[in-house]
């Protein structure tokens, strides 16, 4: 059987998009290159063996004579920079019209509706916020209150943050929900409600990673959707389920990090991931093709929005160390692509998405190496994949 293994470094951008001032951000903003300048270089020597110092110069990141893969850099298609339209693109779906922001807050209708709905009695914050800052700064008046912390950022995502010790992690899914049928009635085009739950733990709100979960808009047709309907498999690992909404997708897991999302690629690679627990209802079996679909997202939500470039430079590397395991287990026939779907420079003014041009990186058995050069549209991935597949 025929496999592509996606694994997505979650904003690992490299370079300023030329319009990236219609989205807020500085030409100066390149994801990689400024977290290996700040760490005083990076140590990813397969990455490296694979080509990514050909890219660009990136301190610590040599360029190799003899790179054992395809490299070049993608230029995204899609009006965004966010997610949803990163790894949407990936797929082959761009998206032409940018999703909603509201950098005042949510209307008070929409919000109206919500309080309505989910008989939360009211919210707290209604604006565009850091999610650690503004769960610290009102996780007092939401343990006197218990009203839901709702915010949002430069991206198109409605966040509802809450205590799960004070309110169940049940009732916090329920009114994700209810935020999606009512954003999507309404027409509001947003394209994420993320559910962002917490703890105190030692005295200070923490958010569960494990329990995030992510409500997108349902997406047109996909590769995904593709290689399902002839007969494949389509194994999303981390929060790729929630990004496609389910769409496509015939078998699921979700991760509380990197680690453990790498852990469970390795395992899909090898076939030791128990596909039964994790299957769709509505898989019917096919084997004719297989996806392994990765989000490393620790990258991203630990450290890009956090502006800890320090914390950023040690995810990669973690990344990297278990590249080799995978390589090392990749049948003849599979074929690995590396990429990001956006930016989130940690070393720029600012903690949100960066719009950013984004590494590739194709290895195989079979894949001759060579200089993709510069490429327009993340769907070159879903093209080479159909390639693949057939």
């Amino acid at each position: 059987m025929k496999r592509a293994i996606v694994i997505v470094i979650d904003s690992m951008g490299i370079g300023a998009m030329p319009d990236c001032r219609d989205f807020g951000d500085v030409p100066e903003c390149n994801t990689l290159k400024n977290v290996c300048e700040f760490n005083n270089g990076l140590k990813v020597p397969v990455m490296e063996s694979m080509g990514l110092g050909n890219i660009q110069d990136f301190r610590g990141i040599k360029r190799v004579n003899n790179p054992i893969a395809q490299y070049g850099t993608l230029i995204e298609k899609s009006k965004g920079k966010d997610t949803t339209t990163g790894h949407w693109e990936i797929a082959g779906l761009i998206s032409e019209e940018p999703f909603a922001t509201f950098p005042k807050g949510f209307p008070d209708e929409l919000i109206e509706k919500f309080v309505s709905s989910t008989e939360c009695g009211g919210v707290l914050a209604n604006c565009p916020a850091s999610g650690t800052a503004i769960i610290e700064k009102l996780n007092y008046e939401h343990q006197r209150t218990k009203f839901p912390i709702i915010y949002t950022s430069a991206d198109s995502v409605f966040q509802i943050a809450l205590d799960t010790d004070l309110i169940p992690l049940e009732t916090l899914y329920d009114w994700c929900e209810k935020a999606r049928k009512i954003l999507d009635e309404g027409n509001y085009n947003v394209s994420r409600v993320i559910a962002r739950p917490y703890k105190i733990i030692d005295g200070k709100p923490t958010r569960i990673s494990k329990d995030r979960r992510d409500y997108s808009m349902v997406p047109k047709r996909t590769l995904l959707n593709e290689i399902k309907e002839n007969n494949g498999r389509v194994i999303g690992i981390g929060k790729i389920e929630d990004i496609f909404s389910k769409s496509g997708i015939t078998h699921a897991i979700h991760t509380g990090s990197n680690k453990e999302g790498l852990e469970l690629t390795l395992k899909a690679v090898k076939n030791e991931l128990d596909l039964e627990k994790i299957t769709y209802p509505d898989y019917k079996g096919g084997e004719n093709f297989t996806l392994i679909f990765t989000n490393l997202v620790d990258t991203d939500m630990l450290y890009g929005h956090r502006n800890d470039a320090k914390g950023y430079g040690k995810a990669i590397e973690e990344i990297d160390n278990y590249l080799e395991k995978i390589i090392s287990n990749m049948k003849d026939d599979d074929v690995l692509f590396i990429t990001a779907d956006h930016g989130c420079d940690p070393t720029v003014l600012g903690t949100d998405h960066t719009r950013e041009m984004v590494p590739l990186l194709v290895y195989g058995k079979n894949i001759i190496p060579r200089n993709l050069g510069k490429i327009q549209g993340f769907d070159y991935i879903a093209n080479r994949i159909r390639d693949i597949a057939k």
